[in-house]
């Protein structure tokens, strides 16, 4: 699932904080895909079930 980088930066910056936010602001790609891009995520503190929670059925 791709879920446009806006939104998870919202949610980084809701749940870790806006350091990090920035951080993977700069490392994320435009589109942020669950799978491919897993370990970006839960180096950010978010991990792919928590943005198919919030996002799946908003996509």
């Amino acid at each position: 699932m791709e879920i446009p980088k806006g939104q998870v930066l919202d949610l980084i910056r809701e749940r870790v904080g806006g350091d990090q936010a920035a951080q993977a602001e700069q490392e994320l790609p435009d589109q942020v895909d669950t799978e491919r891009d897993a370990g970006l995520l839960e180096k950010f503190g978010v991990s792919p079930q928590d943005l198919i929670g919030k996002f799946g059925g908003l996509l």
